[in-house]
């Protein structure tokens, strides 16, 4: 398996840990392309690592491309838009802004926003080429990006971008697709605290079931360059033998 895993302390090491790496990944982005192409994601350990490193970055932020691995259907300044955490945390706060390209969350018709969001990535990956790192949490029901278990979105082999059922079954969200994501050149997962123990070794050690653990698809794919960075008490569950 090509999964790189790495345990660090507490969330604070781990913020410092994902910053750094995102640092000098990005360097050697900007030296080799002119250009890095970030995929964001929501919740609340990128959240903290989203402060970090626009306190710490020396990159040249206007060369940086920032998409989006998903989005809740709401407005970008609703508390839960992804978009209004990642600005509230990072963007606001930079003296030189990236480009940022989000999705439309507060579309009535998710669907027509995850289709203008996919023709959106196309174009970029036609001028960029791929993702050059996509940024991704685990859920506690082994869920990343809006990919939920059981949900169509999870086996989508051709979309960029779909809209997709929250749990809830009330309320709709946007999504990156497993042929958006693994196309990227590196993927790091990040998750923090004991409430994820379980579920993560479900997903690096139990049996291969994507479509009840979509965070699958990528962590069992060893085609792809994945690292999982875990701090102690998330990693507490894992044999180590994977």
């Amino acid at each position: 398996m090509s999964l790189q895993l790495q345990t660090v302390r507490d969330p604070a090491q781990l913020a410092e840990e994902a910053v750094g790496i995102i640092e000098d990944y990005g360097a050697q982005c900007l030296l080799e392309n002119g250009h890095f192409l970030l995929s964001l994601a929501g919740g609340s350990t990128p959240k903290a690592v989203y402060r970090l490193w626009g306190e710490r970055s020396v990159l040249t932020w206007d060369k940086l491309h920032l998409i989006y691995g998903d989005e809740r259907c709401v407005p970008p300044d609703h508390p839960d838009s992804n978009a209004g955490m990642a600005a509230e945390a990072l963007l606001d706060r930079l003296p030189i802004p990236p480009t940022t390209y989000r999705m439309e969350g507060e579309n009535p018709n998710p669907e027509h926003a995850a289709s203008d969001y996919e023709n959106t990535l196309r174009g970029l990956f036609q001028r960029l080429g791929a993702i050059d790192l996509a940024l991704l949490g685990i859920g506690g029901d082994g869920h990343t990006a809006s990919l939920f278990p059981g949900a169509a979105a999870v086996h989508e082999q051709e979309r960029l971008c779909v809209s997709t059922p929250a749990p809830d079954g009330k309320t709709m969200r946007l999504t990156l697709t497993a042929p958006a994501l693994k196309g990227a050149r590196r993927i790091m997962f990040m998750a923090a605290g004991s409430d994820k123990a379980e579920v993560i070794r479900q997903v690096v050690e139990g049996e291969v079931i994507p479509g009840k653990f979509p965070s699958q698809l990528f962590l069992r794919d060893e085609a792809l360059q994945v690292t999982l960075l875990l701090d102690e008490a998330a990693a507490t569950e894992l044999s180590g033998q994977f």
